[in-house]
């Protein structure tokens, strides 16, 4: 439930000119505009799954797009039965000035690739159909020019090469891998809430340089209430953290119960020390390594 200083649920990614929104629970519109965000640069809105505090923001959302003159067609990604819940949010946002697009998640683990970037859905274990989501950056391999001369290639051809272009010139395909080194390593960044620790969770979350939970209980007796509404606590959170490798923590989504969620940190930091337990607003820049 949204409380005074605590608003629902979303994450918003910037990158490379690129918006991307995880869930919209109420409140994300006054959470955005305290960041001095606007929505309507958004691209891509994802869901994890239907329940009311992960979506129940979105028709506000969209006709605040529509005021601002929004034109841009708007891409939806959520589990199964998305275009009906959406259209069912609709009846009180009914005419938007740009287009909606939606693509369902219909497989237990699926990529959605983007210019630049990757989304991976990986279903996990809630009361209901739920997906985390990871973004992927890579990185290309620095441009090698010892290679480029002893293969021939025209230094012309160097710069689009090292774009990624594949080129056809008197005959001869070039392609990138004939000027560029090993890949260097990109970023990764997973967020999941609303579930019990799962393989699929573990799997995408491998290598994460920031790795977002829910932190739904921190009371050790808790535990067996996290079980049976297919939650997550703060230590087997933390504990995902280590598994993983993951370079950071950010707990989330607690419980309404939980006044101070500060009062665990050091039993979190015990388990996992870059963990955080982060407040509204949280954010970060991360950089690709030199």
């Amino acid at each position: 439930m949204p409380l005074p200083y605590r608003w629902l649920t979303s994450l918003m990614m910037r990158y490379n000119g690129s918006s991307i929104l995880i869930d919209c629970g109420e409140g994300t519109q006054i959470a955005m505009r305290e960041k001095g965000w606007s929505p309507n640069p958004i691209d891509v809105i994802c869901f994890t799954h239907y329940h009311a505090d992960h979506i129940s923001g979105l028709p506000g959302m969209l006709l605040n797009m529509g005021n601002a003159d929004r034109t841009e067609p708007l891409l939806l990604i959520g589990p199964k039965g998305l275009e009906r819940v959406v259209n069912a949010l609709r009846v009180i946002a009914p005419e938007l000035p740009f287009e909606l697009k939606f693509m369902e998640i219909t497989e237990q683990e699926q990529v959605f690739e983007f210019d630049g970037y990757r989304l991976k859905a990986f279903r996990v274990n809630h009361s209901m159909v739920c997906y985390g989501y990871t973004m992927e950056i890579d990185r290309q391999g620095r441009f090698d020019k010892e290679r480029a001369e002893a293969a021939q290639i025209p230094m012309k051809l160097w710069s689009k090469l090292q774009k990624g272009e594949v080129i056809e010139a008197d005959g001869v395909t070039y392609t990138p891998d004939m000027v560029l080194g090993e890949s260097r390593k990109g970023l990764k960044v997973t967020y999941c809430t609303d579930t019990r620790p799962t393989e699929s969770l573990v799997k995408a979350a491998v290598g994460s340089d920031l790795l977002i939970l829910e932190g739904m209980y921190g009371d050790p007796e808790e535990a067996e209430k996290a079980r049976q509404k297919k939650h997550m606590t703060m230590q087997e959170a933390a504990q995902i953290a280590v598994d993983v490798n993951a370079t950071e923590l950010w707990l989330t989504h607690y419980s309404p119960s939980m006044n101070w969620p500060d009062n665990y940190k050091d039993m979190v930091k015990a388990i996992f020390p870059n963990a955080h337990i982060s407040k509204d607003g949280r954010s970060v820049e991360l950089n690709f390594e030199d």
